[in-house]
């Protein structure tokens, strides 16, 4: 989940990973109108918040196969890290994304 802050026609004008008075309305991290602001932005700053976000899903899914092989239990996750881990399952669930073909390979 990331957050933004919006102009009077709606569009994204400031993006933050944690909340703030400016950002403080939240959008999920692969939302397309999120990679259309990225995509706007010039310089350093703008590649790497996209590399972030790209390596976020990553990270999921290894964790995901790591919890189905039981090499990981989902209770040896800090509190904080299960609540995030069960609210991005649920997003991802809703727009049925997944980076993970049925045969465990990556698509």
């Amino acid at each position: 989940m990331l957050y933004i802050k919006r102009n009077a026609r709606g569009e994204i004008v400031m993006l933050s990973k944690e909340p703030s008075p400016e950002c403080n309305d939240t959008i999920a991290a692969d939302s397309p109108e999120v990679f259309a602001f990225l995509a706007q932005q010039t310089g350093q700053s703008a590649q790497m918040i996209a590399s972030d976000l790209a390596f976020v899903r990553v990270v999921e899914d290894m964790l995901e196969v790591l919890l189905e092989k039981g090499v990981l239990s989902f209770t040896d996750l800090p509190a904080a890290a299960q609540s995030k881990v069960m609210e991005r399952k649920s997003l991802r669930a809703k727009n049925d994304v997944n980076l993970l073909s049925d045969d465990g390979g990556i698509i």
